[in-house]
């Protein structure tokens, strides 16, 4: 599951958000700061906080949309939606217990060519799939800090960007930082200019893998609780 979850994650995310920037502009919204100071304030914010909700879509090479919708803390809590390729999965994590509730195609994209898999999928249909985070495939699923390391892999990328103007993003204030690639591809980064200043949205355009994400919930209490013990299966003994 780690696979197909980061793998949202990272297309989403890892190419476009917290990207840094560099480069003069004539907004005053940071009083004068130049956009390097304004990235590297916005990453060491946004990987600081201690909970926040990521949304995000992007289209693959191949046209498949991937879209993700979770809630994360640095305690190992975390809820969330991904979709992907006609499928649909509820993730969620408390400590170290892992759970994923896919509909039918989902279970039927994972579990494709492996001996059973119609049978199986009718018998977790409705119900949440315990998963070993130490086992391959499920570590890290809901990893705060590793995807927000992820988002700021790339330091390269922080030379060339330029201030925009000011505008909004769900109704808060937001300065926007941009650059254009020599591929064509178009990078915008919203930046907060009220408060802590948080990464608010990210978007690229004209590349690969056109994007958008959006950061939100800041420092908000991720209500993630275990569920039911009937609701939920285990895969290995399904397989067994």
């Amino acid at each position: 599951m780690k696979k197909v979850i980061l793998a949202a994650v990272s297309v989403s995310l890892g190419a476009t958000a917290l990207v840094g920037c560099g480069g003069e502009g004539s907004d005053d919204a940071f009083d004068g700061k130049s956009a390097d100071t304004i990235a590297a304030d916005a990453v060491k914010a946004t990987r600081d906080a201690k909970s926040l909700r990521i949304v995000g879509k992007a289209k693959q090479p191949g046209g498949n949309e991937i879209g993700i919708d979770f809630h994360v803390d640095d305690q190992d809590h975390c809820t969330g939606t991904m979709t992907g390729q006609g499928a649909k999965a509820d993730v969620l994590q408390v400590g170290q217990s892992v759970y994923v509730r896919g509909d039918e195609k989902f279970w039927q994209n994972t579990l494709k060519g492996k001996p059973g898999t119609e049978e199986v999928v009718k018998q977790v249909q409705g119900k949440w799939v315990a998963s070993d985070p130490a086992q391959s495939g499920t570590e890290g699923m809901c990893d705060k800090q590793a995807a927000l390391a992820m988002l700021d892999s790339d330091k390269s990328e922080r030379k060339g960007m330029k201030k925009g103007e000011t505008t909004e993003v769900d109704g808060k204030p937001a300065l926007i930082l941009e650059k254009k690639q020599q591929n064509g591809e178009k990078i915008t980064m919203y930046v907060a200019t009220e408060g802590e200043p948080y990464v608010l949205k990210a978007v690229s355009e004209g590349g690969e893998a056109p994007s958008e994400t959006v950061l939100s919930d800041f420092n908000k209490k991720v209500d993630a609780e275990k569920p039911a013990a009937d609701d939920v299966v285990d895969l290995e003994k399904i397989n067994a």
